[in-house]
């Protein structure tokens, strides 16, 4: 069966008057913000404390858009008759957010859990070369990421959780007897 010629103009023009016919939802962005999901990418935010500068993220970011400095620091031995360690500091970390294109693999490979997405969206500058953002600015956002969401209540204990939990047990049951053994 051949079709009707002009059905496709009259399907079309169906589809526009029933949409007409609909209110309209205009969000006043500037004034109610909207309302963001849960894993909204928006600006990496950075935990300073955890960065041991390990440069995982600088060297798996395909495009190049994070720069680390640092330098090394002797730490004095923590026991006497010990040797002395080195250790990496922290002098510069920046993200050049005019190239990053937002894939979260700096987050993903962290192993020291000191990259965080933050769902601040809200950083445009005037000039390109303002998008670089140094440590200061990083540290900012983190304090706008949401905590991470409760465990299942079913789920079992978390290994970690559950050697911190019996040693703290251990150390109170053997605070609460303090004269067995002595003489």
């Amino acid at each position: 069966m051949a079709p009707i010629p002009g059905s496709g103009l009259a399907k079309g023009l169906a589809v526009t008057l029933r949409t007409m016919t609909r209110k309209t939802v205009t969000e006043q962005y500037p004034d109610a913000l909207p309302e963001l999901p849960p894993r909204t990418r928006g600006v990496i935010g950075l935990f300073e404390e955890n960065c041991t500068v390990c440069m995982l993220c600088a060297r798996e970011c395909p495009d190049w858009c994070i720069y680390i400095d640092s330098h090394k620091e002797t730490v004095p031995p923590a026991a006497p008759g010990g040797r002395e360690r080195s250790r990496n500091v922290l002098d510069r970390f920046a993200i050049d957010f005019s190239l990053c294109m937002y894939c979260g693999i700096c987050i993903e490979v962290c192993p020291f859990d000191a990259l965080f997405w933050s769902p601040d969206f809200e950083y445009a500058e005037t000039d390109i070369r303002d998008l670089t953002h140094e440590r200061d600015k990083l540290r900012e956002w983190m304090w706008t990421v949401p905590a991470p969401p409760a465990l299942d209540p079913g789920a079992e204990e978390p290994k970690e959780i559950a050697a911190a939990r019996k040693t703290a047990e251990k150390l109170a049951a053997a605070q609460a007897q303090p004269g067995e053994g002595t003489s």
